[in-house]
């Protein structure tokens, strides 16, 4: 790995941070400094512990990091969740974006695997 940005779960979360971005312009402004915030913090949290984690020296820190990215997509599940409970989003689009972030939530767990067994 030359850098973070070559991990693919990096460019998804990224990618995802854009989605939900645009995804919260429609909520109630009234949500601004609650859900809205909370669900852009979760989700910015993603790419930003990993590259983080690929910064420090020792892989350990790196999965520690990894682990907290993974905390991070629990977070947004429940947000996510929430926001359809409270009729912000439809089903539809709850279903689309739990999926992407199951998909990044696999693929943390791919990549601590692969960082624990290249350590052995």
């Amino acid at each position: 790995m030359k850098s973070h940005r070559d991990l693919n779960v990096w460019q998804n979360s990224i990618q995802l941070v854009t989605e939900i971005y645009t995804l919260t312009k429609d909520f109630p402004k009234d949500e601004l400094f609650g859900l809205t915030n909370q669900l852009r913090s979760a989700l910015v949290s993603i790419p930003s512990n990993i590259a983080e984690g690929a910064a420090r020296n020792h892989e350990k820190e790196f999965i520690q990091f990894l682990y907290i990215s993974l905390g991070s997509c629990a977070e947004i599940e429940t947000q996510m969740i929430i926001s359809k409970n409270l009729e912000f989003i439809d089903s539809q689009t709850l279903e689309v974006f739990l999926g992407k972030v199951a998909n990044i939530r696999n693929m943390l767990i791919g990549l601590i695997k692969a960082v624990k067994s290249s350590n052995k």
